[in-house]
């Protein structure tokens, strides 16, 4: 009897799961192993991972998590893929451009700080709105 081959463990950030989805079918499909994919806070995966939790590969949006793990002994050197650029999302009808966006008539909602990424990122930029527009990062919203 033939033994399967033993699946390869990725745990990535929510924001990677439609490209590293897709990288994984298409491995699969081309003969690869099998893929069990866990896509969610990488913050959470990385305290997991330290824990003792199985990772064969594990790719974040934020350096240090990944960084964490190697300075600890729990996983080899870091290597940057990817980068990623911040952008605002406006529904369709509000009239609302790059040079009105820090007006303080405009409440912009973000996710919830220091547990999504984008959202960390997202709060950097409303501090540099703010030294250039002041009161801009008081119409930031969670």
């Amino acid at each position: 009897m033939q033994q399967q081959p033993t699946p390869i463990h990725l745990f990535a950030a929510g924001g990677l799961k439609d490209a590293l989805g897709e990288v994984a079918k298409t491995f699969e499909a081309a003969g690869g192993d099998k893929i069990e994919s866990r896509f969610g806070p990488s913050g959470l995966f990385k305290d997991e991972i330290a824990s003792g939790a199985t990772a064969d590969v594990f790719a974040s949006a934020n350096m240090a998590h990944p960084q964490a793990l190697n300075d600890a002994g729990k996983a080899d050197p870091v290597t940057r893929f990817a980068r990623n650029t911040l952008c605002a999302l406006v529904r369709p009808g509000l009239a609302v451009t790059p040079a009105t966006l820090l007006d303080p008539a405009i409440k912009v909602g973000t996710s919830t700080p220091l547990a999504d990424l984008s959202d960390d990122y997202a709060f950097v930029a409303f501090r540099r709105a703010d030294a250039i527009s002041p009161g801009a990062a008081s119409t930031a919203g969670t």
